[in-house]
C-alpha cells in the first residue's frame, strides 16, 4: 500500500499492508482466479465494478428494521468498519457480467470520443469545443488516487499522482500547488474551448482559499466568471451528514471565453478608459438577465457594481495592464452610461427585458450579508442607508451585531464611524447618507490615500504581520501594481498571514502575476 492520508487509516487501524489484507480468503482466492482468466481489456470493468464491493471495507448495518440489510463501504475512504459484512463472489461476479452485457446492447450515438488522459494534456484540437463541463477535484476533499488503490491492483495500472490536482499533505501539496495545477486544467480547457463559449465548474468546498484558488486559476488562464449560482443536490454526502462546518449545496461556475474581437479591440485600447467600457459592454451582454425562483426574482451578483468593477480589474492585471481609474469613478461611469434595476447595471434592451419579466413576480429577493471584512462592512451600512438617511446612533447598535458574527480573524477590526467617515456623507441633520456622484469620487480619493498611508506602515515594519487591514494591502498592491512595483508586491505578500493572500481573489490575482512577472 502506497503512503497516503486514506491509506495510513486501515494500516493502523487493523495492521492492513498490502490489497489482500483486505479480502477474505475465498473472496480473494476467487477474484484472482477469474481475473487470471479475463482479458482486462474487454472485462476490466467487471473487476473495478465487483473489488471495491467484496472486502472488509463493506459495512453491516441496520435498515428498515432489518439487520444486515443495506450497507456498503463509506465513501471517499478505506474505512474498516467494526462490524463487516462479506458478500457473495460469485453473486456479484454475475451480476457484474450481466450489466456489462447490458451495457453493450445499448445503441450508441453515431459520433462520440472517451478519453482517458490527464486534464493538463488534451488530446483535441485548438477552438474545437462548444460547450465544457468540469467537476474538479475540491482541494483536500478526495485522495483519489489513494482511494483507487484496491481498483488498480488489479489492473496493475497506477495511477501516476504527481499531476493530481489535490491538497495533500503527504504528496507535499498545498494551495499554491493546487492552484498551480488546476490552472494547467483551464489553460487545457481555455485552448480547446472556442471563442465566446461557456465553460461550467461544479465545486463543492467549505475552504475560502480552495474557492478563490479556483476563481484566481479560471481568470489567469484568461476564462471570464459571469455567474455564480448554488446547487442543491438534496441527497447529503456522509460528510454533509455529520461533518462540522461541511456546506450542504454545491457552487456552479459559468465563465466565457472571451471573443478574439473583444481582445483585438482590448489590446489597441489596454489601459484605457474606451478599453474599460468596451470589456463591460462585452459583459453586460454575456450575463444573465433575470433569474426567478419560487415566484421571486432574484439578484443577478455578477451585475452589481463592485463585482462589475472587480472582474474590470481582473481582465486588465491578467494582461498584463495598468487599471484606468478607482472604484468611485468606475461606479460613476456605470450610472452614467447603464440603466440601474434593483441595485443591478445592464444594457439598454436588457433592463426592458428585465422590467418586463419584473412584473411578472412579486418581489425581488435581496440575499444575504455577511459581516466579515471592511469591505462587505461598507456594503451593509450602504444597504442600509439606501432605504433611508440614518444616525450614527441607530446605526451602531445593528452594526455591531453584525460585525461581531463572522469577522476575519486577520482582519483588523474596523469602527462604524471610520467606515461613515471614509465612504458616507453627513448631513446637517446628523444623518448619514450615501453620497452624490461627485462627493463619492473625492471621498474615494481621500480613503484611498488614508490606505496608502497605512500600506506604507505596514511596509516598513518589521517580521510577520499578524493582523492587518486587508483593504490598505489591495490599494497598496493596486498602486504598486499601477507602478510596475512588482517586487513590492511579492515582499508584502510573504509577510502577512497566508489566508489573507489565499482567501482574498484580488489580493492573490496581483501576487500571482506579480511574481510570475518576476520569474519567481
Amino acid at each position: 500500500m502506497p503512503k497516503g492520508f486514506n491509506t495510513e487509516q486501515p494500516k493502523v487501524s487493523h495492521g492492513f499492508t498490502h490489497a489482500h489484507h483486505f479480502y477474505s480468503r475465498r473472496n480473494y482466492w476467487c477474484l484472482a482466479a477469474f481475473a487470471r482468466h479475463i482479458d482486462l481489456r474487454t472485462l476490466g470493468f467487471t473487476i473495478t465494478k465487483v473489488a471495491g464491493q467484496v472486502t472488509h471495507l463493506y459495512r453491516f448495518t441496520h435498515q428498515s428494521g432489518v439487520w444486515g440489510a443495506g450497507g456498503g463501504p463509506l465513501s471517499g475512504t478505506l474505512y474498516v468498519p467494526s462490524l463487516v459484512k462479506e458478500l457473495a463472489i460469485c453473486n456479484q461476479l454475475e451480476h457484474a457480467i450481466a450489466d456489462q452485457v447490458k451495457i453493450r446492447s445499448v445503441k450508441r450515438p453515431k459520433h462520440f470520443a472517451i478519453s482517458t488522459n490527464s486534464s493538463t494534456q488534451l488530446l483535441i484540437k485548438d477552438n474545437s469545443v462548444d460547450y465544457i463541463f468540469v467537476d474538479p477535484p475540491f482541494g483536500g476533499n478526495l485522495m483519489y488516487s489513494e482511494l483507487l488503490f484496491l481498483w488498480e491492483t488489479w489492473l496493475r495500472l497506477f495511477t501516476n499522482n504527481t499531476p493530481e490536482a489535490i491538497v495533500n499533505a503527504v504528496q507535499g501539496k498545498g494551495f499554491s500547488e493546487y492552484e498551480g495545477l488546476m490552472t494547467r486544467c483551464f489553460k487545457e480547457f481555455h485552448r480547446v474551448l472556442k471563442p465566446g463559449r461557456w465553460i461550467t465548474v461544479e465545486f463543492h468546498n467549505s475552504q475560502n482559499a480552495v474557492w478563490t484558488a479556483i476563481q484566481e486559476s479560471l481568470q489567469k488562464v484568461g476564462l471570464v466568471v459571469a455567474d455564480v449560482r448554488t446547487l442543491d443536490k438534496k441527497k447529503k454526502t456522509i460528510k454533509q451528514t455529520t461533518g462540522q462546518g461541511a456546506v450542504n449545496q454545491d457552487l456552479i461556475i459559468s465563465a466565457y471565453k472571451p471573443s478574439n474581437a473583444l481582445i483585438e479591440r482590448f489590446q489597441l485600447s489596454a489601459g484605457t478608459e474606451e478599453g474599460c467600457w468596451e470589456f463591460i459592454e462585452t459583459h453586460l451582454h454575456q450575463l444573465p438577465v433575470f433569474v426567478s425562483k419560487n415566484g421571486k426574482g432574484e439578484i443577478v451578483a455578477e451585475r452589481q457594481n463592485y463585482l462589475l468593477f472587480d472582474r474590470m480589474v481582473a481582465f486588465h492585471v491578467e494582461r498584463g495592464s495598468s487599471v484606468p481609474f478607482s472604484a468611485a469613478e468606475f461606479y460613476a461611469g456605470l450610472r452614467q452610461r447603464y440603466p440601474e434595476r434593483d441595485g443591478m447595471y445592464f444594457l439598454s434592451d436588457q433592463a426592458g427585458e428585465y422590467d418586463q419579466k419584473r412584473l411578472e413576480v412579486k418581489e425581488v429577493e435581496q440575499y444575504e450579508l455577511f459581516v466579515s471584512d471592511e469591505k462587505s462592512a461598507i456594503q451593509w451600512v450602504r444597504r442600509q442607508l439606501a432605504e433611508q438617511s440614518t444616525s450614527y446612533q441607530e446605526l451602531q447598535p445593528m452594526y455591531m451585531k453584525e460585525a461581531q458574527r463572522v469577522w476575519e480573524k486577520h482582519e483588523l477590526p474596523l469602527e462604524l464611524f471610520t467606515i461613515l467617515e471614509q465612504n458616507f456623507v453627513e448631513d446637517n441633520k446628523g444623518k448619514w447618507c450615501i453620497p452624490d456622484p461627485q462627493n463619492e469620487v473625492h471621498l474615494e480619493q481621500i480613503r484611498h490615500r488614508a490606505l496608502l498611508k497605512e500600506f506604507q506602515q505596514y511596509f516598513v515594519a518589521k517580521g510577520k504581520l499578524k493582523v492587518v487591514r486587508t483593504e490598505a494591502l489591495r490599494a497598496g498592491f493596486k498602486e504598486a501594481w499601477q507602478k510596475k512595483d512588482y517586487t513590492t508586491i511579492v515582499d508584502m505578500a510573504k509577510r502577512v498571514p497566508d489566508a489573507v493572500i489565499q482567501e482574498d481573489p484580488a489580493l492573490l490575482m496581483y501576487f500571482d502575476n506579480a511574481s510570475l512577472l518576476k520569474g519567481e
